[in-house]
């Protein structure tokens, strides 16, 4: 007489990619004798985007991805499981599964906030219904838990962060992280776990790795976590974040944790815990505040795609705004490129389209241009760095993209950063344009940031020539001149920061999203 299988619970994981503080995995062991840990690329997400057909997985965030998933299969294997790795939609994928296995009582994943997400949930959700599946979600992605916030529903969530924050510190709590066991059952016998597909496979041709880049890491759990460990203990960098977060060159300006956020490669939980016991045992300053105060802004957009839904992706924004949107294909074709002649923009876009990256400050500086100086489209914007960003997040990309649109949840009117105030303030020495804009580099000091207003001599000296070598800005905004009208002379201010001097950012009140570049922006 044979022994029936034991119960199998399916773990449907995405954008969880991690073993420590997965609810999923924990639940799963608590209930069944095996378990399947899935991973399926969705040929979905390696179609054109919504609107503007860019490619909806970039080179650089399928690196990372992929990075992720094997280092995700690693950790499992080293437990005792596995991580089945599937191509196809993940409905089709977890419906053949439980053919297969015959022994299937539940399927379990994490819940996201938007569309596209919701429909694959709903499509797994029907699937089991039919077949008569136990299915059980659970909220994951965020610091405090959804059921968590002081609000009675998703709709009293303030339409201003500040109120949000103010709320959640004072009448919140963030749940411990959950005890993951040390061990895991092995996958049901006869299941391959699958090839990891290539970046070639998936349509992409793998990215070039650029040595200026900074954020030269590897996706997975075991970088993320290591991450933590230098950015904390190894170095104490945390205790000057909130100096030095508006960085342009480098690494240890910032955490950096974005792109391993926008995965679930790390807990933001494991994070605040982190800090919690960092302050304790080392220092509790406003830099350490701060990066709670940064994933504070990932959750507040989260949960404003819960309450607005597909509003997020609507032209008029969360605010219905009319606003006489263009579509000039050649002004986006140079912003994208970094061809405007503006030089602080164009160094930020070459940076974003070389290694899928971009500081907050860049980010918050580049939307501007695209939205207030050109007028363009704000979801060309918010496509084109779904295509790029290594640390592409859909709510936190869409949430700052309307931001900075003017159309979400700033309660200021006509926000406009002013690109050469801007550049001044956080390259005053011309460094970050020198390194992105090679054209420039004859260019001494923050005279890289005007060239425009260059005599032909010092331009002639420095190996230049607009509308040749580099482009004459395809616009001026009138707030420029009073920057420019006080530099000393054309060949670079003695006034400004030699060569050389440690960078210390100026402290200005606007932003903070460390996590993605709405404020701040570290995480990324």
């Amino acid at each position: 007489m044979s022994v029936p299988a034991p119960p199998t619970i399916i773990c449907l994981l995405r954008n969880d990619l991690r073993f420590h503080d997965n609810e999923v995995l924990h639940w799963a062991l608590k209930n069944a004798g095996r378990i399947v840990p899935l991973y399926c690329f969705d040929p979905r997400h390696y179609v054109g985007t919504h609107h503007y057909n860019f490619p909806k997985t970039g080179p650089h965030r399928l690196k990372f991805l992929l990075e992720s998933v094997k280092d995700l299969r690693e950790t499992l294997k080293k437990k005792g499981s596995n991580l089945l790795v599937r191509k196809g939609k993940p409905e089709d994928v977890v419906q053949d599964l439980i053919k297969q296995l015959d022994s299937v009582s539940a399927v379990a994943f994490h819940e996201e906030a938007t569309k596209e997400e919701l429909d694959v949930e709903t499509a797994v959700k029907q699937l089991c219904s039919r077949l008569r599946i136990q299915i059980q979600t659970f909220w994951g992605s965020t610091l405090y838990h959804r059921d968590d916030l002081p609000f009675r529903h998703i709709s009293g969530l303030p339409d201003v962060y500040t109120q949000f924050r103010k709320a959640v510190e004072s009448q919140g709590s963030v749940r411990p992280t959950l005890q993951m066991p040390g061990k895991l059952p092995p996958l049901p016998p006869g299941l391959d776990e699958g090839r990891i597909p290539t970046i070639e496979d998936l349509g992409e041709e793998g990215p070039l790795t650029d040595p200026r880049s900074a954020f030269p890491c590897s996706g997975g759990e075991t970088q993320a976590l290591s991450r933590l460990q230098h950015y904390f203990w190894d170095t104490n960098l945390v205790a000057s974040y909130k100096d030095t977060r508006n960085g342009l060159i480098g690494l240890d300006y910032s955490t950096k944790f974005a792109p391993w956020l926008a995965l679930g490669c790390i807990s933001p939980r494991y994070i605040y815990e982190q800090i919690q016991k960092y302050e304790k045992e080392r220092t509790a300053n406003q830099s350490t505040y701060w990066v709670i105060f940064e994933l504070l802004w990932r959750d507040y957009f989260r949960f404003i795609a819960l309450k607005y839904g597909r509003k997020m992706f609507f032209l008029k924004g969360l605010q219905e705004k009319e606003v006489p949107w263009k579509k000039d294909k050649q002004l986006f074709d140079a912003w994208k490129e970094g061809r405007t002649g503006v030089p602080f923009v164009d160094a930020n876009m070459r940076e974003l389209a070389m290694t899928g990256f971009m500081s907050n400050r860049g980010r918050q500086n580049v939307a501007s241009f695209l939205t207030k100086d050109l007028g363009l489209d704000w979801r060309l914007g918010a496509e084109w760095f779904e295509y790029l960003l290594v640390d592409y997040d859909v709510c936190s990309n869409y949430g700052n993209w309307l931001y900075s649109a003017g159309i979400g949840n700033d309660p200021r009117e006509n926000r406009k950063f002013n690109m050469i105030k801007q550049g001044l303030d956080y390259d005053g020495n011309g460094e970050y344009i020198r390194l992105w804009v090679p054209e420039l580099q004859g260019i001494d000091g923050g005279d890289a940031h005007t060239p425009w207003t260059l005599s032909t001599p010092s331009l002639a000296h420095a190996n230049v020539s607009l509308g040749d070598t580099y482009p004459l800005p395809i616009i001026t905004a009138p707030e420029w001149s009073r920057h420019i009208n006080q530099k000393p002379n054309d060949r670079g201010s003695s006034s400004r920061r030699p060569r050389g001097q440690p960078y210390t950012p100026k402290q200005h009140k606007n932003r903070g999203v460390d996590f993605y570049f709405s404020r701040n922006k570290d995480m990324h």
